[in-house]
């Protein structure tokens, strides 16, 4: 445990209790954090994401902890957006959730809201506005998004707990340490990547491998050629089967651009073979009775893909497509919705398979395209998976049994 961090004045008339109680509690966290990873002072933050909003999760406890530090007057000082609920927070009813758990569940978001929290319930904030640019200090706290914003975007964040992440919207601060340094950006692992990369589902195979090796280490990835929002499944996997929160991809993300630093004992990796991971995230099922796209939450430009795909088409199994609320109305307003109802298949909005409590709602077995919805679902949910391209996971929406192989395995979808 380190020193205490070094406070502005402003800092420690939070601590001290002058703006009230819930920014204390705020600050005594930060500071907390501070101290236990050696942090020299605090650094002001751009934007926060806010983990922790499923009541599956958080349980009745986690909702009085969000009550109660409402109640002491605390207020976000910087924009704060949140994670995905655990359903669909307008059509709830219909898609089968249980009534008691939406009744918490609304109470859980409107106690975010008492705290000053925009409601956007989005793993993927970056999609819906306020973009954070390179080398914005941030405090965010979602697996996917935090890789999203330090890789692709070159902005600076840890990733947060729920309530640190919180505690920083509150106070407007977090503590300077990892990620927020130079030094805790450098490459701990180089990885020369030697499969061809045909597909999303392949990116997201590419993630799991390289996620379970380096773990929490920052890889520098050789070999390959996607970018921008190609890369959120590669990202997503690296931090489900490790905790990768940041990492490099040589020639294309902005770090790498420049050139990365290597760290002191870095290893050098290389990937041959993606089957392994095939293997590891497919079970045995057969019959498939969901299949779930859009972990990370899907864009406009994913949803398009699907409504194109399933014109003239009807749907053996169902589909839920997982995007957030913002996304979901301007896709209504094109027409997409409508598209992808006529072949019996839902835009699901404010949720992700991951933190809803599916085992509830009647369904057995999955097929998805995202590694990281792969690596949870059975652990948290029990379900029995089948992972693949988009295609391939359409194809078992329309039929109702996983196809193989693929019927259209060079099929597009970023």
């Amino acid at each position: 445990m380190g020193a205490e961090p070094k406070l502005t004045a402003e800092e420690r008339a939070m601590l001290a209790g002058e703006a009230g109680p819930g920014v204390q509690r705020a600050m005594e966290i930060v500071v907390a954090l501070g101290r236990i990873y050696g942090a020299a002072d605090l650094v002001p933050v751009a934007s926060v994401q806010v983990s922790g909003v499923s009541y599956k999760n958080l349980g009745e406890a986690g909702l009085q902890f969000l009550q109660e530090w409402a109640s002491e007057g605390a207020r976000t000082r910087v924009p704060a957006t949140l994670n995905p609920a655990g359903m669909d927070l307008v059509a709830w009813r219909e898609l089968g959730f249980d009534e008691e758990f939406a009744r918490r569940q609304v109470a859980v978001i409107e106690a975010y809201v008492a705290l000053g929290v925009e409601p956007a319930a989005t793993c993927a904030p970056y999609l819906t506005g306020g973009v954070p640019e390179r080398g914005q200090h941030l405090a965010w706290a979602e697996s996917s998004a935090v890789s999203y914003a330090n890789s692709i975007l070159g902005a600076r964040t840890n990733r947060e707990g729920g309530p640190s992440a919180l505690a920083a919207a509150i106070t407007g601060r977090t503590a300077r340490y990892g990620l927020h340094l130079d030094d805790g950006r450098r490459a701990t692992a180089v990885v020369d990547v030697r499969c061809p990369l045909r597909s999303e589902a392949d990116l997201g195979a590419l993630g799991f491998l390289v996620g379970r090796e380096v773990g929490n280490g920052v890889p520098l990835l050789r070999g390959v050629r996607h970018e921008g929002l190609a890369l959120r499944s590669l990202g997503a996997a690296m931090a489900a089967s490790g905790a990768v929160a940041l990492y490099h991809v040589e020639g294309v993300t902005p770090a790498a651009k420049d050139g990365v630093d290597l760290a002191p004992g870095h290893r050098e990796l290389a990937v041959d073979d993606l089957a392994p991971a095939y293997d590891a995230l497919n079970g045995p099922a057969g019959q498939i009775d969901l299949v779930s796209l859009g972990c990370p939450h899907a864009s406009l430009a994913e949803i398009e893909a699907v409504a194109g795909y399933l014109d003239g088409r009807r749907l053996a199994a169902a589909l839920w497509i997982t995007t957030s609320r913002a996304t979901r109305q301007v896709a209504e307003q094109a027409g997409l919705v409508a598209r992808i109802e006529t072949a019996g298949g839902r835009v699901v909005a404010d949720t992700c398979m991951v933190v809803a409590p599916v085992a509830g709602l009647g369904f057995r077995s999955m097929a998805t395209n995202s590694a990281k919805m792969a690596f949870y679902a059975p652990s948290h949910s029990g379900l029995s998976v089948r992972f693949g391209p988009a295609e391939q996971c359409l194809e078992a929406a329309l039929e109702g049994r996983w196809p193989e192989p693929p019927s259209r395995p060079e099929g597009r979808w970023s």
